[in-house]
């Protein structure tokens, strides 16, 4: 301890409102309640290794914020009986919320790092400011989401200043949906289905049974396509020409939902339906985009009906706009890469339709994606990471049908690289023979891949295993996933090694000075994909191959983990939050990238942020390194 008081009272009332000011969740606070803290705080100073509050203290009766230097938590290790050190607080973050909240000890012995001085509240004082700060509250019980909600606001009012305001994402289909849809029965005549329709001034009428579910849809499209081919009398029942088993969504989904499907598979109308499954009311494009601005299936349909490859390179650079939209229009950063991977997806197609309009090779075949792309999570910097799995006509052999799909994936290839997705440095593409294979070659290459864990098959399975077709049949993809995923189920040992693989991306956290930064890239940065997302995603992909977990992409692998009991609920709440700002922080730099006509980069300098964000980045890195030691204890690494 200093000579002088070991606890003095803070003279300068204003000084200290000002070093809150500058720190969240106190910059967010009325003047009124940061005064209350000032008067009441009292300065602590503790000298290096110095503990300032201990499981054996009893329950925790202060709070605290560091005002200058660092604290670490310390926790002995059950295996080795050591002190371990399992996080870093710094200058303006405060504890120990848990256990004040809990009413309990603290779990974790914290012990000064450095010559460290600490405001501190006293219970009541600290009860006071609970029940009357609305925004200090709603931190201590939330914590880093609460910061995630202000970083949320901060990205989407800056996007609104751009494109103005409109509704949300997230809004429930309910408040879209057309209420008392215009339907008829099966056997209406065309006729009487068209004048209902132009009586309303509706373009479609939904087909009910007499439950009142849709069994189908009729539009104007179809009208004109009844004319157009003399298909059928305009006296015929509709049944016989319209749209079967329409797309429905529950009356509790959400625009977003929407909006995906509706780009994804060109539908210009959706069904909402009750928990009975009965009709309850339409949305359409126009429904939802003339609310919210964000015209992702206008973009979709025209980059899907692009007629030369030129119109697709031209189109790429809309996307940058529209992720600024969807940005301010609520979506998080999950919305946002699924919202630009549906948009890569009809872009691939497109590429292969025109290709295959052009010179067919006349062999039938599945386009398979790997790695983000695979996981629905590309952002705008991509590359391309794809294979081909085909069938065999009869009469042919393997390698003659590659010499015809070859060629064809090659131009494929390269146009794909002039529409923005650049060429795979490693080669993971379809025009490399050894990703042009049967389903039967596939299985053995994972068999081969599954049972000989080299290094480079570590490496391989960051991509391979996180693969989904885009084009062609599924039911190919499908059977050979059973097959691969089965394997690694029942191999503790590959499971073992990909857990010791997910440990070799460790968060970019240096125990005493903050980042550690990237080996590579311009000094002073961190990388957000390889540093900051893949210690998720590799760790969480192991957790899912483990326990049959099909779907390939991170944040719904952790919530079907979280529904097996495999990941306790709150903590794959945080890791999911923790995911999605750094993710968000990703995309964001992506955007002031395109601005100032720089390269797409993912390597960002932590001094470039605001205090808030390198805040909640470094928390984001801590929720990683939790994520990580689970790993370790689940497999004994």
């Amino acid at each position: 301890m200093a000579n002088i008081p070991d606890r003095e009272r803070p003279q300068n009332t204003r000084a200290i409102m000002g070093f809150l000011r500058e720190h969240a969740p106190f910059s967010s606070m009325d003047d009124a309640h940061l005064a209350h803290f000032a008067e009441h705080a009292a300065l602590q100073f503790y000298a290096d290794n110095e503990v300032v509050i201990s499981p054996d203290d009893g329950v925790a009766k202060r709070f605290y914020v560091v005002k200058q230097g660092r604290v670490r938590g310390e926790r002995i290790n059950d295996r080795n009986g050591e002190a371990e050190t399992t996080f870093e607080i710094s200058q303006g973050e405060c504890f120990p919320l848990a256990a004040l909240i809990g009413e309990r000890p603290t779990r974790t012995l914290h012990r000064a790092s450095g010559d460290t001085f600490c405001l501190i509240l006293e219970h009541d004082a600290f009860v006071t400011l609970f029940a009357d700060s609305d925004t200090f509250r709603d931190f201590c019980l939330r914590g880093v989401s609460s910061l995630l909600d202000q970083v949320n606001q901060r990205i989407q009012s800056g996007a609104m200043a751009s494109i103005g305001h409109g509704s949300s994402l997230d809004t429930p289909l309910e408040r879209y949906a057309l209420r008392n849809p215009i339907v008829c029965s099966p056997d209406t005549p065309i006729r009487k289905a068209v004048a209902r329709m132009h009586d309303n001034s509706v373009g479609s009428i939904i087909v009910t049974d007499d439950h009142r579910h849709p069994v189908g849809i009729f539009t104007l499209r179809d009208l004109r396509t009844v004319v157009a081919e003399s298909s059928a009398s305009l006296d015929a029942p509709v049944g016989q020409v319209m749209t079967p088993n329409p797309c429905c969504l529950p009356v509790t989904a959400d625009a977003f939902e929407a909006a995906m499907l509706m780009a994804e598979h060109h539908f210009a109308h959706l069904c909402v339906k009750d928990a009975d499954d009965q009709l309850i009311g339409v949305v359409s494009e126009r429904d939802l985009f003339s609310l919210q601005r964000v015209d992702l299936v206008h973009l979709a349909r025209t980059i899907g009906t692009a007629t030369h490859l030129r119109t697709l390179v031209s189109l790429r650079s809309e996307v940058s706009r529209l992720v600024d939209s969807m940005l301010a229009h609520g979506a998080d950063s999950g919305q946002v890469v699924k919202f630009i991977t549906t948009l890569n997806d009809v872009t691939v197609r497109r590429v292969l339709e025109l290709n295959l309009h052009h010179h067919d090779p006349g062999i039938p075949f599945t386009w398979l994606t790997f790695g983000s792309e695979g996981r629905r999570e590309q952002t705008l910097l991509t590359d391309q990471d794809n294979g081909i799995l085909f069938q065999i006509p009869d009469g042919m052999t393997e390698d003659q049908v590659r010499e015809r799909l070859l060629p064809f994936a090659e131009t494929v290839n390269h146009e794909l690289a002039e529409c923005g997705f650049t060429w795979c440095k490693g080669n993971i593409m379809a025009s490399n023979p050894k990703l042009c294979l049967t389903g039967d070659e596939w299985d053995d290459w994972f068999l081969r891949f599954i049972e000989a864990s080299t290094p480079q098959n570590l490496v391989y399975s960051s991509i391979f295993l996180d693969m989904r077709a885009v084009f062609g049949p599924t039911e190919p993809l499908d059977r050979l996933l059973d097959r691969v995923l089965g394997r690694i189920r029942a191999n503790a040992l590959f499971q073992k090694m990909l857990a010791e693989n997910a440990l070799n991306r460790r968060p970019p956290l240096n125990l005493f000075r903050g980042f550690r930064y990237a080996p590579d890239g311009k000094p002073h940065t961190l990388d957000l994909k390889r540093q900051g997302l893949s210690p998720f995603v590799e760790s969480v992909r192991v957790f899912a191959l483990a326990h049959g977990v099909e779907t390939a992409n991170t944040l719904e692998r952790m919530d079907c983990l979280a529904d097996k009991g495999v990941f306790d609920r709150k903590d794959a709440n945080a890791w999911k939050e923790a995911y999605s700002l750094i993710q968000a922080i990703r995309m964001r730099a992506h955007q002031e990238q395109l601005q100032q006509d720089r390269a797409l980069s993912n390597y960002i300098d932590p001094d470039d942020l605001n205090p808030l964000d390198r805040r909640i980045l470094r928390e984001s890195f801590r929720q990683a390194q939790r994520l990580q030691q689970k790993l370790e204890i689940t497999y004994q690494l």
